[in-house]
């Protein structure tokens, strides 16, 4: 086997899954994970930092593609909609790459530590939202709150498109979250919970 195999990566984060979803997330080593995958331990290094960042991979990338999909947006769009519209695209692109969601989420959703990381992930997402609506010259408060409004409805929308095991593509798993988000807003909010 070639030094630096093209497929390695990908056989590791298949041979992961496998793993943690046979054993459990805690159960498994990185010398499970080498071994399935065919490469030895000492390999896995060159590929990963730990075991947890097998699930992780390219996620580092992420904020940045956000934050231009962002600046990118028409410029009259509004703030919530050069999110969302950012967020649309940057989704479909990963929905089209990542293999086995369904599978991935539910890993993550059975680890404190992995979810911990996600939760890091999506904070820096946040943070590359709210910093490209700063730049478009959005207000803070209001980039703020956009950009938390926007992530939370990008992770619901990754959620309805995995359960759907793909067959619904991620623009209109995001459309039906904000359509739901809407909804929700617009019922209104009774003046006395402020009183």
């Amino acid at each position: 086997m070639a030094r630096w195999d093209p497929g390695t990566a990908e056989r590791l984060t298949q041979a992961a899954l496998e793993l943690y979803t046979e054993h459990g997330y805690d159960n498994v080593t990185v010398t499970q994970i080498a071994e399935r995958a065919g490469i030895t331990r000492r390999s896995y290094f060159r590929y990963f930092p730990d075991k947890r960042e097998v699930l992780f991979a390219g996620s580092e990338r992420l904020p940045a593609a956000v934050r231009a999909a962002v600046l990118d947006a028409h410029p009259a769009a509004s703030p919530l909609s050069a999110a969302l519209e950012a967020l649309t695209q940057v989704g479909a692109a990963l929905a089209e790459h990542i293999d086995r969601t369904a599978e991935r989420l539910a890993v993550i959703a059975s680890s404190p530590e992995l979810q911990e990381r996600e939760r890091t992930k999506h904070a820096l997402v946040t943070s590359a939202i709210q910093d490209a609506l700063l730049q478009r010259g959005v207000d803070d408060d209001s980039a703020k709150l956009v950009a938390q409004v926007a992530t939370i409805a990008s992770q619901n929308a990754l959620d309805r498109w995995a359960e759907g095991y793909g067959e619904k593509d991620f623009a209109t798993c995001l459309h039906a979250v904000v359509a739901s988000l809407r909804d929700v807003l617009t019922e209104g909010i009774d003046s006395s919970t402020f009183e």
